[in-house]
């Protein structure tokens, strides 16, 4: 069964004041030294994971995107990237398209564990619909779709992400629980980069 990471890295990050994405880890996570751009240690963890990645990306974003094939990913320009995160997840998707199911991973989510990630997968080829990881009953991230998605995922538009698709299928979603806080850790300000993971990265996708 093929299951391939999709990293949404084609954001401005304009909260952070832009270039979030290149912005340099604080301290060493999952073997991710410190000084690692965010997005980059986001795409090493995803890889570590699911080799067969690929990362989307905004036209023009040449810096990051040369430092994420670097990583291994395939990089999926998304021209329409700057309509929102839903859009992007879809260029993802269609780049995708012949895969069994995908582990949808966000490029400003730096510390999650590589060995959650395999769970998530794990789940999927183990026949799961839809699943993700929670922290002490807490959902965050990846999120895992089966193949059966595929239409709904490559239709998306905008920035709503999966949240829809979430929630439709909430009775088929399976958790699978993990002791890995980087689930809920997301870099919106600069703040955030000392690792006071918060818990907004769970309803982004």
């Amino acid at each position: 069964m093929r299951v391939v990471g999709i990293l949404l890295a084609a954001g401005r990050g304009s909260r952070f004041g832009g270039d979030k994405l290149m912005a340099p880890l604080r301290a060493a996570a999952h073997g991710v030294p410190a000084g690692t751009p965010l997005g980059v240690a986001a795409a090493r963890n995803l890889v570590a994971a699911l080799p067969d990645s690929v990362a989307v990306v905004r036209p023009g974003d040449e810096a990051l995107s040369r430092l994420l094939v670097a990583t291994g990913v395939r990089l999926v320009e998304c021209a329409s990237a700057d309509d929102g995160m839903g859009t992007s997840l879809a260029c993802g998707v269609v780049a995708a398209a012949d895969a069994d199911a995908w582990v949808v991973a966000l490029a400003d989510m730096p510390w999650i564990d590589p060995t959650t990630i395999v769970k998530v997968a794990d789940a999927l080829r183990a026949g799961a619909n839809i699943t993700a990881p929670a922290l002490r009953g807490q959902r965050g991230h990846p999120v895992g779709f089966a193949r059966r998605h595929h239409a709904a995922l490559a239709a998306l538009t905008g920035d709503v992400g999966g949240r829809g698709i979430l929630q439709r299928n909430a009775a088929g979603l399976t958790i699978v629980d993990v002791d890995d806080p980087g689930i809920l850790g997301d870099v919106d300000r600069p703040a955030d980069l000392a690792g006071n993971l918060n818990k907004k990265g769970a309803s982004a996708v």
